[in-house]
């Protein structure tokens, strides 16, 4: 592959101008600086006259410079090239990695939610640090704990949540009562709330209104973390 450019390189590193190679070759000026703005090629013979001229190897102007070198390697240079290719790869693979993990968007998580039998309410004292690759609208986040409610919701996921309070019938909402947070599909009836699980193991839970529950929002997300760094406070 001819490359214009390290003729360019090359005729100024040896302080030639295009009219002197041009007289040496026989050719006009204007056909020359075809060659270096890459208009046009040199045909093979004037590509060896300019090897000579501008006194480099054979293969300067039409090989990727690494070719080159290559092939002027023994068979043992040749391999400890290949293996250092391979392992530069490898390297440039690791940092792409890097590079898409630090695209991550960082959730504050607070003590487990219950999915199961119910858990302490957060407290926003004490939270974890999680990454996710989506950024997603909510108001707090929380753990989720138990299998009641997978396979939707699976132990150890983020549960995201919107403060909206009651929405409607069988939404899946956070739920706080003497001190418990449960995430349950939610229905009102005349006198309490009845807390459904989307595991077919789990019974129905029944609050009173008595007791006084209350719908803290709905749960608009969840997602597995991609990163997890505990960070109490």
């Amino acid at each position: 592959m001819y490359q214009p450019e390290k003729l360019k390189a090359r005729r100024k590193e040896l302080k030639m101008t295009q009219k002197d190679i041009a007289d040496q070759l026989g050719i006009s000026y204007q056909a020359y600086s075809a060659w270096e703005r890459g208009v046009k090629e040199p045909s093979k013979e004037k590509v060896q006259r300019l090897e000579q001229i501008l006194r480099v190897p054979k293969g300067y102007f039409t090989e990727i410079e690494i070719v080159r070198l290559y092939n002027t390697l023994s068979n043992k240079g040749k391999n400890q090239v290949v293996e250092y290719a391979r392992d530069l790869v490898q390297k440039e693979k690791t940092q792409q990695v890097i590079c898409v993990s630090e695209n991550l968007y960082e959730y504050h998580v607070y003590e487990k939610m219950s999915a199961g039998i119910g858990a302490s309410v957060y407290d926003d004292r004490n939270y974890d640090i999680v990454y996710f690759n989506e950024e997603l609208a909510h108001d707090f986040a929380s753990w989720v704990s138990g299998d009641s409610m997978e396979p939707k919701y699976q132990n150890g996921s983020v549960a995201l949540i919107r403060e909206t309070g009651f929405d409607y019938d069988g939404a899946v909402y956070a739920i706080v009562c003497d001190n418990q947070t449960y995430i349950k599909r939610v229905y009102r009836e005349e006198e309490g709330l009845r807390l459904v699980s989307i595991n077919p193991r789990y019974d129905d839970i029944f609050i009173s209104y008595d007791e006084d529950p209350r719908v803290v929002g709905v749960i608009v997300g969840n997602f597995i973390p991609l990163k997890e760094r505990r960070s109490k406070r």
